[in-house]
C-alpha cells in the first residue's frame, strides 16, 4: 500500500528562518498520526506548511504519490490536504448548518451526512456557531473540515481552550474519522496521552527535529524516553522506540 501523505526533507519556516528541518513522513490511509512536542517545537508551523498556508524552504509534500506546489493553500485544498486552525475559525454568525455548507463542496454529501459522526450537532443545527460551546465549536470545524471531503485532515490543538473532561469526549472522533472515512488524521495536540490512545503512529518534535518516533502504542509504553524527549535530552534526533513505526 502506497502511503497517501508523504513528506520528503521537508523544511518550515516564517520567512528565511527555518524551524522545522529534515522532516519525513509516510502515512496510509485511515492512519491517525499525533504530532507531539513542547511549546515551540514546531508543530503548528508544520501544519501550515502542509496546507500552504506557508512557503515550504525545502523538501517535498505529495499526496497519493503527486508533489503539490509550495506555499500555494488552493492547490493543497484541490489535493485533498484540510486544515482544522487551532482557532476553529467559525463564522460564529452563522448557524451550523451554514458553516457546513459554506465549505461544502457540490459533489460532497449532504451536510446533514456529517451527524453520522457529530450527532451532538444535530440538536445545535439552527443554532449559531457563536452560541455554542466550547467542544461543539470544535465538533464543528472538526465537521467543516471533513465535509470537504479531504485525503488528509489537518487538526491543530483540538483541545485549545477546553476543559480535560471535554477533550476526553472529543479526541476519540478523531479515530472515528479516520475509521470511517479511511482520510488521513494529523493531529497535534497537547494531550499527550489522550493523543496516544486514539492514534496509529506519533512523533515527538523537539526544537524543529523528530526526537521520538514509533507507533502511538510503543510510545505510550515508553513514558520515560517520552518524557526525556520533552525536556530535550534524547541523544539523537531521530530516535525510533521500536524497528516497527513507520
Amino acid at each position: 500500500m502506497s502511503a497517501v501523505l508523504e513528506c520528503r526533507n521537508l523544511v518550515a519556516g516564517h520567512g528565511n528562518v527555518a524551524i522545522v528541518r529534515g522532516f519525513d513522513l509516510a502515512v496510509d490511509a485511515g492512519s491517525v498520526l499525533s504530532i507531539l512536542g513542547p511549546n515551540g517545537a514546531g508543530k503548528t508551523t508544520l501544519l501550515e506548511t502542509l496546507a500552504g498556508l506557508l512557503p515550504r524552504l525545502g523538501g517535498e509534500v505529495a499526496i497519493d504519490g503527486v508533489t503539490i506546489p509550495s506555499g500555494k493553500p488552493n492547490a493543497a485544498a484541490r489535493a485533498g490536504l484540510v486544515l482544522v486552525p487551532d482557532d476553529r475559525a467559525l463564522f460564529t454568525t452563522l448557524t451550523v448548518e451554514e458553516n457546513l455548507e459554506v465549505a461544502r463542496k457540490k459533489s460532497s454529501p449532504p451536510a446533514r451526512d456529517m451527524l453520522e459522526i457529530f450527532p451532538a450537532l444535530e440538536k445545535r443545527w439552527t443554532l449559531a456557531a457563536g452560541a455554542l460551546s466550547g467542544g461543539e465549536q470544535q465538533m464543528l470545524a472538526a465537521a467543516r473540515g471533513l465535509v470537504q471531503q479531504p485525503r488528509v485532515l489537518l487538526i491543530d490543538e483540538m483541545s485549545m481552550g477546553l476543559a480535560p473532561v471535554v477533550v476526553e469526549q472529543l479526541l476519540p472522533l478523531v479515530r472515528k474519522i479516520a475509521d470511517t472515512t479511511s482520510a488521513v488524521v494529523v493531529l497535534v495536540e497537547q494531550h499527550v496521552q489522550l493523543a496516544l490512545e486514539v492514534a496509529d503512529h506519533a512523533m515527538v518534535l523537539v526544537h524543529g527535529e523528530v526526537a521520538l518516533t514509533g507507533t502511538a502504542a510503543e510510545l505510550a509504553a515508553a513514558s520515560d524516553r517520552l518524557a526525556a524527549a520533552y525536556l530535550g535530552t534524547v541523544a539523537e534526533p531521530g530516535d525510533v522506540v521500536a524497528p516497527g513505526a513507520r
